[in-house]
């Protein structure tokens, strides 16, 4: 009898094939600069998780499907092994496609079969792997996204001229929210990943969050009052960053004939005046919140009032891979929401024992939090609790900005 966390593995190793499915082979092995990986490298890692801590621990009878593939697609498991290179993933023109893609299968069919009767142990790490492979998921988005984005023909990924009807105008609006003592993390049954608990007590002043996402006619009016000229609005090493890249718009924005277009997985896009703006660093966030005379939420804030609006959003189910003008009160789904804390542990936290151990705890260093998800996640993957970390500087991911204010 198939169980539904069978089940479940079997959607989510299938919906990374099908979200392949409107690649050209040449698609496959492209990697425009190290954070980025190819669509093949994410098929074979995360099938590599599978076969690394599932397979070679509880199926004695399993022999590894290529010794080499190990190091290739190990991505930073120190405790694991060696790693082949970040940077230079695009050079794997071997194995090809379609050995990966068989290698997947023979994975997947041999995880289901140790789940018929699961050891003691597996059920957990099964769970894991499956919201690995939805992190995968939305990688392939972003990293896909900013591969295509150095191509001057700018393809798109999908179809998408009727999903780009002009959203309708947003005004901001305030929520209050009270202070006091909160509890803050995961609590209770269903998946978190270890860096959410322990859950534990926080103290909150009252503050004021903004009910919907800032949106590309906010952020024009930052750009056109000098916003990347001024540098009394940015942290320091935000401005550096500013003058050593001479960032002078979000990543993706075109400007031609004097109209502003946006890259999107949908192709090149005129630029929607009231979708969010998306591509944002850490610093950007910052500095527009200053102009804006407001402030980015802690993690703790955003969590607080997260946990009294419903879990919805736009979600990877939704097709459109570009996010949509928000509903008021919406905080979930579309972008992920630049928070001003540190990604550091919480009170108690001990990191698991082993390599997997590696999966969050070692970079809790120089990041910042984002919560909420994307447009480009499952709605089954995030939760209100889920921690997610980047540098300051990133921007490929998919990323907007959510003020919040003192009363």
């Amino acid at each position: 009898m198939t169980t539904t966390r069978q089940q479940l593995l079997a959607q989510v190793r299938q919906l990374s094939e099908t979200l392949c499915a409107p690649l050209a082979l040449e698609d496959y092995g492209l990697q425009a600069m190290a954070d980025t990986s190819p669509a093949k490298w994410h098929l074979a890692h995360t099938t590599w998780f599978f076969e690394t801590f599932i397979l070679k621990r509880f199926d004695r009878n399993y022999r590894p499907w290529h010794p080499q593939f190990e190091v290739l697609f190990n991505s930073y498991y120190n405790g694991i092994g060696e790693q082949y290179p970040r940077a230079q993933r695009a050079l794997l023109s071997r194995p090809a496609v379609s050995e990966v893609m068989n290698w997947r299968q023979a994975v997947t069919e041999a995880v289901l079969n140790l789940l018929d009767t699961p050891p003691a142990g597996i059920e957990a790490l099964v769970d894991l792997g499956m919201h690995h492979e939805q992190q995968h998921q939305e990688l392939f988005f972003t990293d896909l996204k900013y591969n295509f984005s150095h191509n001057p023909l700018y393809p798109a990924y999908a179809n998408g001229p009727e999903v780009f009807a002009k959203a309708a105008a947003q005004p901001c609006s305030w929520q209050t929210h009270r202070g006091g003592e909160v509890e803050i993390g995961h609590r209770g049954a269903g998946f978190c990943f270890d860096n959410e608990t322990p859950a534990h007590p926080a103290l909150l002043q009252d503050f004021v969050l903004a009910d919907s996402l800032v949106s590309n006619a906010d952020y024009l009016e930052f750009i056109a009052d000098g916003g990347y000229q001024r540098p009394e609005l940015w942290l320091a090493d935000g401005w550096a960053t500013v003058m050593e890249q001479k960032w002078q718009t979000p990543l993706y924005w075109v400007q031609s004939e004097q109209q502003w277009f946006e890259f999107t997985l949908h192709g090149l896009q005129p630029l929607d005046p009231q979708r969010p703006v998306s591509h944002v660093s850490a610093y950007e966030a910052d500095a527009y919140c200053r102009w804006a005379g407001a402030r980015l939420p802690s993690e703790y804030e955003w969590e607080y009032a997260a946990r009294q609006a419903p879990l919805t959003g736009q979600f990877l189910e939704s097709g459109c891979y570009h996010p949509r003008s928000t509903a008021s009160g919406e905080l979930h789904g579309t972008l992920w929401q630049w928070t001003s804390s540190a990604y550091a542990p919480y009170p108690g936290y001990k990191t698991p024992k082993g390599a997997v151990g590696e999966y969050n705890g070692k970079f809790m260093v120089n990041q910042l939090v984002l919560r909420g998800g994307s447009c480009v996640s499952s709605a089954n993957h995030i939760r209100s609790t889920y921690r997610n970390f980047f540098y300051p500087a990133d921007r490929w991911q998919f990323t907007g900005i959510r003020m919040a204010k003192w009363p």
